[in-house]
Parts: C-alpha cells; structure tokens; sequence
C-alpha cells in the first residue's frame, strides 16, 4: 500500500511538470519513456532486485540506473527524474510510477482502458466493431486488451475502470444454478 502512495506522488509531480512544459506533447512523451523504461526493467528481474536490496547502496544503484539509461536513450527530463529516484533510493517503484502516470495521462487525454474477455478470438473487424460502439457510447476514446478464457463457454465479461459487465454464458448458468438453489 505505502508503495502505492509513493509511486502515485512521483507520478503526480512528473505529470506536473509535464504540463508546463512548452509543448503539448511533454505529457504523452513522458509517459512513453517510462512505460518504455518500466518495461525494460520488468524484463530484467535482477535490476529490480538490486533496486530493492538494502545492501547496495545509493551510489550503486544511480550507477546501475546510468548504464540502463544510456542504452535506453529517454529523455533528459526522465533521465534527471530516474536520478531522483535513484537519489532518495525510490527506484524500485519505477513499474508502480509508471503506471500510475498512464492513468493520469489517460485522464487528461480522455481514454478508457479495460479488457474484454471472449471464449473465442475475435476478428479485427469485430473488435474495432465493439470498440467504436463503447467509444460512441462513453465519448471517450476505449482502449481494449482481448483476453481468450474458454471456461466462459460463450458470451463475454468487459471490464472497464471498476465497473464489469459479465454476459458470459457461464455466469448466466450460475444464475440459474441459485435460482434452482433458492426454489424460485
């Protein structure tokens, strides 16, 4: 939890200073490099583990980020900010930031994300189908992942922020299951 609370008021500030800057694209920029450096560290899972050891001290770990930053090749401003973290010892929440600054960026820029889960892949042209329905719907820009789960048997589950419409033939059979349970 107190992980959360950290990477959410270093994503804030970057946000922040994001916004000042000059030009519009500052904001989605930032975001870029960082999901780009969030994910270069998740595929690294020793990195992480030398940003969380208490054994390696501060100097090590600005070290260690510097040679990841230069193959990197991100901007100043996340370059200065990963040696801030690397300074107060706070680069292990740089998945969590990262994150946290997508969701503030999709606020800003009006998006929705969330995942629809079929028992069957579906086809390009349904998939951009259901998304220009919810994006007419909502009025805002939908962002999609697909997820395939054949234990739904048919039907779909959308999650969307922290609402979930299940239309899944399996929650429908478990419907009628309490239903049976209850005598109705």
């Amino acid at each position: 939890m107190t992980g959360n609370i950290v990477a959410r008021r270093y994503a804030k500030a970057l946000f922040a200073v994001a916004q000042e800057q000059s030009g519009k694209d500052a904001p989605a920029q930032y975001g870029e490099d960082l999901s780009r450096l969030a994910d270069l560290l998740e595929n690294a899972p020793d990195l992480m583990k030398i940003f969380r050891n208490p054994v390696f001290t501060v100097e090590e770990k600005r070290g260690v980020i510097l040679k990841v930053l230069e193959k990197a090749a991100l901007s100043p401003m996340i370059r200065n900010f990963c040696l801030l973290l690397a300074d107060k010892d706070r680069l292990a929440f740089l998945p969590e930031i990262s994150a946290a600054y997508g969701a503030l960026l999709d606020v800003e820029q009006g998006v929705l994300r969330g995942k629809l889960v079929t028992a069957v892949k579906l086809s390009e042209a349904v998939q951009k189908s259901v998304v220009d329905k919810l994006a007419k719907e909502s009025g805002r820009k939908i962002v999609l992942d697909y997820e395939v789960d054949q234990d739904i048997i048919g039907g779909l589950m959308l999650k969307i922020g922290d609402r979930v419409l299940d239309a899944s033939i399996r929650a429908q059979l478990q419907i009628l299951k309490e239903n049976i349970k209850r005598g109705e």
